[in-house]
């Protein structure tokens, strides 16, 4: 099954079913983003759209991107605002989107299915204003080290999706060779148990 099968088939109960990492990645968004306000908002793997409501809360207009057709029905149906526009796309080809639109560009626990970040980072810079922020929130690589990865339940049991491990040296060489300042960096963990792995890892930069 490809990640687009796999999502298009997780989006029927992607937003019901326990998922402590989708949960704590929207968390961290909030949290990261609140003290900002933007313009225009690109939104990389917007999914179901659960991070889409707060980034309309935070800018005038949002363009929400994904692959999966499914999931963004799922969207579509739940958020009718005319100051966003979802739009099916491929992460790994062109951007359906206007170059030097965005204040910002987000992008949620999608990295993991891009096997080469760089071309990512480089559309990022292409698509942000000067000064704009890049914002990133994946599953942590530590918790990719220990075999966490995207997965769901099926009356057929546990369906696991393929993965790439990005290491955090990995993200920061990206960011520089393509022309970004690092402003933030937050590591997420579940509760209070700062002792243990943390869950998500959050990145912010500046173009």
């Amino acid at each position: 099954m490809s990640i687009e099968q796999a999502y298009n088939s997780w989006a029927d109960i992607y937003d019901t079913n326990q998922n402590k990492t989708r949960d704590l990645d929207a968390h961290a968004t909030v949290e990261t983003l609140s003290k900002y306000d933007f313009k225009n908002v690109l939104e990389l793997g917007a999914g179901t759209g659960k991070n889409t409501p707060f980034l309309l809360s935070k800018a005038e207009q949002v363009v929400s991107l994904d692959f999966s057709e499914e999931m963004l029905n799922k969207a579509k149906a739940k958020i009718k605002d005319e100051r966003v526009s979802f739009r099916r796309t491929d992460l790994n080809e062109e951007w359906d989107v206007e170059d030097n639109f965005a204040d910002l560009v987000t992008v949620s626990l999608c990295l993991e299915h891009i096997e080469n970040l760089d071309q990512i980072f480089a559309k990022a810079h292409q698509k942000l204003k000067e000064n704009g922020f890049f914002f990133i929130s994946e599953l942590h690589p530590f918790k990719q080290y220990l075999g966490t990865k995207a997965r769901y339940e099926t009356e057929e049991g546990v369906k696991e999706l393929e993965v790439y491990i990005h290491h955090l040296s990995e993200f920061m060489n990206a960011a520089k060779n393509n022309g970004f300042t690092l402003k933030e960096v937050e590591e997420w963990f579940d509760g209070e148990a700062e002792n243990e792995v943390p869950r998500i890892l959050s990145l912010v930069f500046q173009k």
